[in-house]
């Protein structure tokens, strides 16, 4: 077990640095563009990856950082330039996490590495859960998946929401339901290689914030896959379940909430880039915009709300290397650590990217600069991969043990 540390040490300072660096020289100049053209970033994807920040062994290296803050720098930093571009050479890594978490060494070797393809021939990967009529309520995804015994191969059926990558993905990683009567504990994830029939994209929708970043639906219309695209195999799957119908302990976890775990402190790291950037604006503003013959930092009210901004952006800090730290070190979030991380980091790219526009006045208002597009790309991280409602409710039900609803 490593020491939980403040100082990342001499290794992942120099990623940082090197991150802060592209993010500053490749994905801030691009940022606007991107965000008004709501396309994917085809052409910067491309140059991450060339430079190996787009790739399996980068986010592996990270990933298994014994520090725990490895994958917390990366996303702080490629946010911090931009979160649509971040989250579009990012959004991949959800369904890798999703093979990671749910898939056996076999699978992982064979999936993981598709998702991202080569520096040459760029590929994205999608995760596939959410659902027109159950969003956080995962025990209500109507996706089915049933065993072809015959051939060995599952169908899935269903239409997909909200899926980042969606329908532009070389690998789609879906999560269906096996039996309806167990709810949540019924369901699997799925791997639908490339090229599969049945799948397609539905609508590709029109977004406030990250526009930079495709989210689409899937639409899986008799979908037919091998039967070692089960994630964790039928064997697993079928112990799993009978446990399940008996009632006893030890059902396993349910497959969306597996991935959800593992990522929510780096999503709670990706809110911290944007605020950081948020509040660096608005400093920097203050220091220089001169009103009534001083500059504006000078009065109470200015200075006062920069100094909570600057708290709660590295208390949210706190909160998610202490998450990824404990995550790495296999010790149990037994008060919803990972879901305390990114509630607050949340709801901290929130208030600041406001009190950021609130400073900015005017043009803080305006396109010309940046922190409008911070603020409206803020919005998404009190809602997906849990909404900060339901991150309450985990954290409620950790502490006190009682059913909470």
């Amino acid at each position: 077990m490593t020491t939980f540390s403040l100082d990342p040490g001499p290794d992942q300072t120099a990623v940082r640095d090197w991150l802060h660096g592209f993010a500053a020289d490749v994905i801030r100049p691009a940022a606007a563009e991107w965000d008004e053209r709501e396309e994917t970033p085809w052409p910067i994807i491309q140059e991450a990856a060339k430079l190996g920040i787009y790739s399996l062994d980068f986010y592996a290296q990270q990933f298994f950082d014994p520090s725990g803050v490895g994958i917390p720098i990366a996303m702080e930093e490629l946010f911090w330039g931009d979160a649509g571009i971040g989250l579009a050479i990012t959004g991949t890594t959800l369904a890798a996490v999703a093979v990671l978490a749910n898939g056996t060494d076999e699978q992982i070797g064979t999936w993981a590495p598709q998702m991202f393809g080569t520096p040459e021939d760029v590929k994205v990967a999608a995760f596939c859960s959410s659902e027109p009529d159950a969003g956080s309520d995962v025990s209500a995804l109507r996706t089915r998946a049933v065993y072809d015994q015959a051939k060995d191969e599952w169908v899935l059926n269903g239409t997909k929401t909200w899926a980042t990558n969606g329908g532009i993905a070389h690998v789609h990683v879906v999560v269906a339901t096996v039996d309806p009567e167990l709810g949540s504990r019924g369901q699997a994830s799925f791997v639908v290689p490339p090229g599969t029939k049945g799948l397609s994209q539905g609508q590709k929708f029109k977004k406030h914030g990250i526009r930079a970043s495709h989210t689409a639906e899937v639409v899986l219309d008799g979908v037919r896959v091998p039967g070692h695209c089960l994630l964790g195999g039928k064997e697993k799957l079928d112990a799993r379940l009978a446990r399940a119908r008996e009632g006893t302990k030890g059902g396993g976890k349910n497959a969306a909430m597996a991935t959800f775990e593992a990522s929510r402190p780096a999503v709670g790291a990706q809110a911290i880039g944007i605020a950081r950037a948020a509040y660096e604006v608005a400093l920097d503003y203050a220091r220089t915009r001169v009103q009534f013959g001083r500059p504006i930092i000078e009065n109470q009210g200015v200075a006062f709300q920069l100094a909570d901004m600057k708290t709660r952006i590295d208390a949210a800090r706190l909160l998610v290397w202490r998450a990824s730290w404990m995550a790495v070190n296999n010790r149990p979030f037994t008060s919803a650590e990972g879901s305390m991380s990114k509630l607050y980091a949340g709801e901290t790219a929130r208030f600041v990217t406001a009190q950021a526009m609130q400073i900015l006045g005017g043009n803080g208002f305006t396109r010309e600069y940046p922190v409008e597009r911070m603020h409206r790309d803020s919005a998404i991280y009190t809602v997906f991969e849990g909404t900060s409602e339901i991150q309450r409710l985990v954290i409620a039900r950790a502490i006190s043990g009682a059913p909470i609803r």
